[in-house]
């Protein structure tokens, strides 16, 4: 396989025009700049255009439009873990540490997630972090998906026949147990067990991108040797996870990952697929209505798997579906949440709020945890994984049966 490297790019500037960061601020020289371009003085002088890299959203959307498939946000990515100029500081360890703040997080959520919310927490964040106070953190649960997993579902997956695994990822785990919940009564429905993966860590995209290489490439070194031990397929809910397993690894850490990369499917893939193939069968409830408006995630962007997600809503009878024009949203993990970013956040999505105001759905559905932060406390529209929108929609019963019934 050809290495897509910095020498491949040709000047068009195809990427500057596509990235949403160029486009609402002077400062950023944009990716042809600080990528291909300044890897060349790099070469010569680490220091070169470093003040530029800070802007990178790592949205990868210079990379989908780029025409000779040079990797530049990877290129911008690996610059930044290699700049001695990011020093990354305890605003940017606690922000990147999400296993660590979510396993202390999640048995005092009852008492935390009122706290965040208050006003005078988000000022103090503001002061001593640089946390902006603007921004909401998302609630953490009550219960980890994986002792929710151990305490009532481990056991019932022995009995299915085919099997496959999962990669929950953080925000399933600390957040949103029930994205992971109804990915398991959807899977089972179909006639799959799903066993969770022995040892898995934080993908680390949050790492990468706040300069704690050492740690990203520890945490991904745990989760490559979790996903050899898989005998099945590895399927994830959330498209940054996704491509940060699939692609990061190798691209930006410089780990070799290519004995388990086509492995690591989006779950929305593996049913679309399984389903197209006549290898299971949907029945869907008759009363289920629904406005959904589709966005189109960065990552999901990059991946492009977003077709999968469609093709799955679109066959739920009750569905009124609107594609929005895939932009960015702005978030990018954990950048909209620093103070000097947040302003540049904001406008970065506001193209997306403004569609997503035009079309006034009912849900608004991604395959981006970071995205439904920023959409839901931007606009205040209700965001949903297109996985928790199957579930709801499936006659779970009849699903069921049909797939019991097939050989």
């Amino acid at each position: 396989m050809k290495d897509h490297t910095f020498q491949d790019c040709v000047k068009c500037t195809v990427c500057t025009a596509y990235c949403p960061m160029a486009a609402v601020t002077p400062f950023y020289i944009g990716p042809k700049q600080a990528g291909p371009d300044g890897e060349r003085y790099r070469l010569k002088d680490k220091s070169f255009y470093d003040y530029a890299l800070k802007y990178c959203l790592n949205c990868k959307r210079c990379e989908v439009a780029c025409p000779s498939g040079v990797r530049i946000g990877d290129i911008i990515a690996k610059a930044k873990l290699d700049s001695p100029s990011f020093k990354p500081g305890l605003r940017e360890w606690v922000l990147a540490n999400t296993d660590l703040m979510g396993s202390l997080a999640v048995p005092f959520s009852r008492a935390l997630n009122p706290i965040l919310g208050l006003d005078v927490s988000k000022k103090m964040m503001d002061g001593i972090l640089g946390i902006d106070h603007r921004r909401q953190f998302p609630a953490y649960a009550k219960e980890t998906f994986e002792h929710w997993y151990r305490r009532k579902a481990a056991k019932a997956q022995k009995r299915f026949s085919k099997q496959v695994y999962y990669y929950h990822g953080c925000y399933a785990n600390y957040n949103n147990p029930a994205l992971a919940q109804d990915l398991l009564k959807i899977l089972n429905a179909c006639g799959y067990g799903v066993q969770l993966l022995k040892g898995e860590k934080c993908c680390g995209v949050a790492l990468i991108s706040n300069g704690l290489g050492a740690q990203a490439r520890r945490q991904a070194k745990a989760n490559l040797a979790a996903l050899r031990k898989a005998d099945g397929p590895v399927l994830t809910t959330s498209s940054t996870c996704t491509m940060t397993l699939r692609d990061e690894y190798a691209h930006v850490l410089g780990l070799d990952n290519a004995n388990v990369r086509d492995n690591i499917t989006l779950a929305l893939k593996f049913l679309s697929e399984k389903v197209d193939s006549g290898e299971i069968r949907l029945a869907f409830r008759s009363d289920y209505q629904k406005h959904i408006a589709y966005h189109t995630s960065c990552h999901m962007e990059r991946l492009g798997w977003w077709i999968y997600s469609l093709n799955l809503l679109r066959m739920i009878p009750g569905v009124r579906l609107d594609v929005l024009e895939s932009v960015c949203c702005g978030i990018s993990g954990t950048f909209g949440f620093k103070k000097e970013n947040y302003e540049l956040s904001q406008e970065i999505g506001r193209k997306l709020f403004d569609q997503i105001r035009d079309a006034q759905p009912e849900i608004v559905a991604t395959g981006c945890e970071t995205c439904k932060w920023q959409i839901e406390m931007s606009i205040g529209f209700e965001v949903q994984n297109p996985v928790s929108i199957l579930a709801e929609a499936l006659d779970i019963e009849e699903t069921t049966r049909l797939n019991a019934a097939r050989p």
